[in-house]
């Protein structure tokens, strides 16, 4: 998976230098440049970033193999005067709050997205939300919400929801579908 995410921020123009991290004993891909990643994702990333010499920076999860320079593109060009942009599809689902389980309330879905990968960010908003502690880090599902904390903009970029995040065996069969319906 992380190969086709490689495939398409090489095929980038907007993507200059590619830092990867890596689980311990794993070699950078060719082209890459490779650091240990951290015990949670935003660890990761800080490392990531600390290779790094790029601005704006862009974020990718390896789990998220239908990435296309298009998208790329989008979230480059929707970073704009923002201090993030991020790659989401609209919540086509009804979501419900609910606790204990009882539903508490239904949430307005018009206005709920599902984040995703890409996430585009200023150098200097990252760099300030990823110099939080590490257990700070360790809750944030996603950079962007740790650049929102602490005060910045985030922009939302749409896309489709073919732009899935693989975790389950469910979500691979539907990758490997997806992927095949498009070399072909």
């Amino acid at each position: 998976m992380l190969e086709w995410a490689l495939d398409a921020l090489r095929a980038s123009p907007g993507v200059g230098e590619i830092v990867v991290a890596l689980p311990e004993g794993y070699d950078a891909p060719e082209g890459c440049v490779g650091v240990r990643g951290g015990a949670e994702r935003s660890h990761s990333v800080r490392a990531a970033l600390a290779a790094s010499s790029g601005d704006p920076i862009l974020v990718q999860d390896a789990a998220r193999p239908m990435l296309t320079p298009e998208i790329v593109a989008a979230c480059l060009a929707g970073l704009g005067d923002a201090d993030a942009a991020i790659a989401a599809a609209p919540v086509t689902d009804t979501i419900k709050e609910a606790h204990d389980g009882a539903v508490r309330r239904t949430l307005d879905r018009s206005v709920l997205w599902a984040v995703q990968t890409p996430q585009v960010f200023r150098r200097a908003a990252l760099e300030a939300a990823l110099a939080q502690p590490d257990d700070v880090l360790a809750r944030a599902t996603d950079d962007a919400s740790l650049v929102e904390a602490a005060g910045g903009t985030v922009r939302i970029v749409p896309t489709s929801a073919s732009n899935l995040k693989v975790t389950t065996p469910h979500d691979l069969e539907i990758a490997e579908l997806l992927l095949r319906h498009a070399q072909a």
